[in-house]
This record gives C-alpha cells, structure tokens and sequence, in this order.
C-alpha cells in the first residue's frame, strides 16, 4: 500500500511539474524571442532563446509544483532597451516584448485543445485517461499563466503593456500606482485566500468555457 500511495503522489506530481515546465518555458522564450526580433539579443547570447527547461527555471520557482503547488516561476528573461533597432520605440517594444509571454501561453492552451480533440476523436485519449489529464492540465495552467500575468500590476506582464498604452495625461496617475505595485502584488495574491475571490476567476471562466466548446466541436 505504501507503494501505491507513492506511486500516486509522484505521478501527481509529474501530472504537475510536466504542464508547469513547458508553460513557464514556453512562456520566457517568447519574452526572448520577442526582444531579438525588436533587436535585442541580451537573453539570445545568455542562452534564453530555447524552450529547454534548463535555461529558464528558477529553482525555488520548481520547488513548488513539486510540493503540489499548482503555479511557478521561471528566471526573468533579460531586455536591453538600448539593443533595440532604432526606429522601434522603447516603450512599444517593451510593450511587445512583455505581451509575447502571456499571449505564448494562450496560444499553448489552444493548440493543447486541439491535440486533446484530435486525440479524442481518433479514440486515442479516453476521458478521464493519464494522457486526457495532462493534456487538460497543460491547457489550465496556460490559461491561468497568461490571465494572471496579464494583470496590470507591477511587475507583471500587463503591466508594461499598460504602460505602453498610458496617454500621457494619465502617466501620472498609473506611475504613482507603479510605486505601489509590490503592494498590489501581494493583495493580488492574497485576495483569494482572504477575500475568497480571483481577479482572473471570472476571465479564467470564460477562456475554459471556449476552449471546452471548441473541444466538444471538434472532438465529434
């Protein structure tokens, strides 16, 4: 019995790590990805531009999904603005640089989908099967690492794309709530365990529901 229970748990875990690996992989080599295609290729030359798992996690940042922790974090890709060709604007290339990341995690969580369809409709991933389960955990956490770092909240992702869209005349007002964004981090983060609510539970509703429909459509 001590072997099932630990064969259950390290395929829980695995079921976890596998789909959190690629996300956050996937996700950072669009940051790099990105910034080279804007002239920049700091994280090129680091060794950033690849989706090897190596390169990018942060090992603290995998410590948790291995302790069932459904969310990591990999290193931050590396921008140097300076690097950037000269007729990019450097505002609007650190906007595209950071809107790369969370929009390589939609467009995981809907390729996934469509394997998860095609699969089903070849009868090759039964419902409720080991393949069924990683594939759907894939198409969630992207879902969820795209929504999450979509917020504009500093220092996430949406929050540069804020700042490349901010008219001037309320550049004031949003860098006065940059300086907080730590602060508004933490309640973000917090807000769920306390407040029983997620600001992306409702966007995170929606994207699901979607990617289910496209499922359903595709897998008959």
């Amino acid at each position: 019995m001590g072997d099932f229970y630990g064969e259950s748990w390290l395929a829980a875990r695995v079921m976890l790590l596998v789909p959190v690996l690629l996300s956050l992989s996937v996700h950072e080599f669009a940051h790099a990805w990105a910034a080279h295609k804007l002239g920049d290729d700091t994280a090129a030359q680091l060794g950033r531009l690849t989706v090897n798992p190596i390169a990018h996690i942060d090992p603290v940042g995998l410590l948790l999904p291995l302790l069932g922790v459904p969310f990591g974090w990999a290193k931050p890709v590396p921008i140097n603005i300076a690097r950037f060709y000269p007729n990019v604007n450097v505002r609007t290339g650190v906007m595209l640089t950071a809107a790369a990341g969370p929009l390589s995690n939609l467009l995981l969580a809907f390729a996934a989908t469509l394997v998860l369809a095609l699969l089903a409709r070849l009868g090759a991933a039964a419902e409720g099967g080991a393949v069924a389960e990683l594939i759907g955990t894939l198409v969630f956490i992207n879902l969820v690492l795209a929504l999450f770092n979509l917020l504009p909240v500093p220092p996430l992702d949406g929050s540069r794309i804020v700042d490349g869209l901010c008219p001037e005349a309320l550049r004031p007002a949003w860098n006065a709530f940059s300086r907080l964004g730590p602060l508004a981090l933490i309640l973000v983060l917090v807000a769920p365990l306390f407040l029983g609510f997620s600001l992306i539970g409702a966007p995170l509703y929606h994207a699901q529901a979607l990617l289910d429909s496209l499922f359903t459509t595709l897998a008959r």
